[in-house]
């Protein structure tokens, strides 16, 4: 039995679910690439710096399958259209899980006999859902699933084979493409994870420092399966991270309206200002806040953004700028080599208190730059206007005029009061409810 396997968000061959039960149930299986013109052209969330680090990936999987006597076949189309026309008896893939993933398989699987995977940190999936509802509160899905056990990766046998079909030089045709600082590929990921394993997580909250893994690219594409990661390191805390990404990919499953909407409907009445010149000034790294414009800065220039940061920047477009969530993710999405659509929806939601997160919570950017770039060097490394002025300067941008640096484009205080009162307005509007319900013990932090 001839079968094809679809790469997709699982670039690698060790690890692969579906992958190794392909390999497992046919004499022969094709590895099959789909370049659909939806995501890597017309698409409004695509980003270059992911498809330089995907098309570099995907060279470097052809040339181990070209070792193996096979090839990495790459076909542009719309997928139930090309595995129509195939000459193969099933079609494997590991699922996807967002609304045009599912959708997609549904079409495959009316055209061809389909078998798909679920390739979570846990499986199946359906643990996520209890007692008739899915999870809702991250706290009670992490202390449930890390009771259960994570099966060990797998390995793969080598029955690959090869069909007169179009190769990796079909990849030339895709433009819009840029390099950032993490490259892609299977070597470099598992380099990636030999230095994750010696990280000093405790260094996490400061972007100056080395105290984080940067697998997420890794992660995203499948380069590194999630139980590699998770057996790979000892610190627990690193490991929550990857419960995390299982709990945001199984939020957005369950909750599609989530792409587009709030995940709390009490929210869909906020009436942001959505100012486009502060927009504009948020997403050049230009507001006179240094800890915002260096994260921008930093994305705008590698297409990776510090986590920390990653919070600090949204924090100020939504709760500082009054500026809808969507406009972030949305441009999150064009500029990060990681971009996951669920976990940047589930990050952006956190951020902007209309996800599962309950508490309404700000990030003041002058304590945020205080506490974790206390010397600056993060904020000189991406803003240089202020490489030469002192630390306390910096700290205090707000009483000083730098030549070559604008001042606070808004006075944040104001801002944040304003804020509550945009919330306080959404919640009477929608449900009744008072803010009250959703003020952080953290708020300000």
């Amino acid at each position: 039995m001839r079968c094809g396997f679809i790469f997709r968000r699982d670039l690698r061959l060790e690890d692969n679910t579906c992958l190794s039960r392909a390999l497992d149930e046919c004499e022969e299986v094709i590895p099959l690439f789909i370049l659909d013109p939806r995501q890597v052209e017309n698409n409004p969330y695509k980003s270059p710096f992911a498809l330089g680090f995907m098309l570099d990936t995907l060279l470097e999987l052809n040339e181990r399958l070209e070792q193996m006597g096979s090839k990495l076949h790459v076909i542009k189309g719309v997928a139930e259209e090309v595995v129509k026309d195939l000459s193969l008896d099933k079609i494997y893939v590991n699922e996807d899980y967002t609304p045009f993933s599912v959708m997609r398989d549904a079409k495959i699987a009316k055209v061809k006999r389909l078998v798909s995977c679920e390739d979570l940190l846990l499986t199946p999936k359906e643990f996520f859902v209890r007692k008739g509802k899915p999870y809702s509160v991250f706290t009670h899905f992490y202390n449930d699933a890390r009771k259960l056990q994570v099966r060990e990766p797998i390995s793969f046998t080598k029955n690959f084979g090869t069909m007169p079909l179009p190769g990796v030089e079909l990849l030339d045709e895709v433009k819009d493409v840029k390099r950032g600082t993490l490259a892609g590929g299977r070597k470099e990921g598992l380099r990636q994870l030999e230095r994750a394993k010696k990280v000093d997580y405790s260094l996490r909250n400061f972007p100056a420092s080395p105290g984080t893994t940067r697998l997420s690219p890794y992660l995203k594409f499948g380069v590194l399966s999630v139980r590699e990661v998770y057996h790979g390191v000892s610190n627990e805390e690193i490991r929550r991270q990857l419960y995390w990404r299982d709990f945001y990919t199984l939020i957005a499953h369950y909750n599609p309206h989530v792409f587009g909407n709030s995940y709390k409907r009490e929210f869909n009445c906020i009436k942001w200002e959505n100012n486009e010149e502060k927009f504009k000034l948020w997403s050049e790294g230009r507001t006179g806040y240094p800890i915002v414009d260096a994260g921008m800065r930093e994305l705008n220039s590698t297409g990776f953004m510090h986590n920390r940061t990653r919070m600090i920047t949204a924090s100020f477009l939504v709760k500082v700028l009054h500026i809808d969530w969507r406009w972030g993710e949305r441009y999150f999405a064009t500029r990060l080599v990681d971009f996951d659509p669920s976990v940047n929806n589930g990050n952006w939601q956190w951020v902007a208190s209309t996800g599962t997160d309950y508490m309404f919570r700000n990030f003041n950017p002058w304590i945020q730059q205080r506490k974790f770039d206390p010397e600056a060097e993060y904020i000189r490394t991406w803003v240089p206007e202020l490489e030469k002025e002192p630390t306390m300067v910096i700290h205090e941008i707000y009483k000083y005029k730098v030549p070559g640096y604008p001042s606070p484009i808004v006075d944040y205080a104001e801002e944040v009061r304003r804020a509550r009162l945009l919330y306080e307005e959404s919640l009477a509007l929608c449900q009744g409810k008072s803010i009250e319900t959703y003020i952080s013990r953290e708020s300000g932090q």
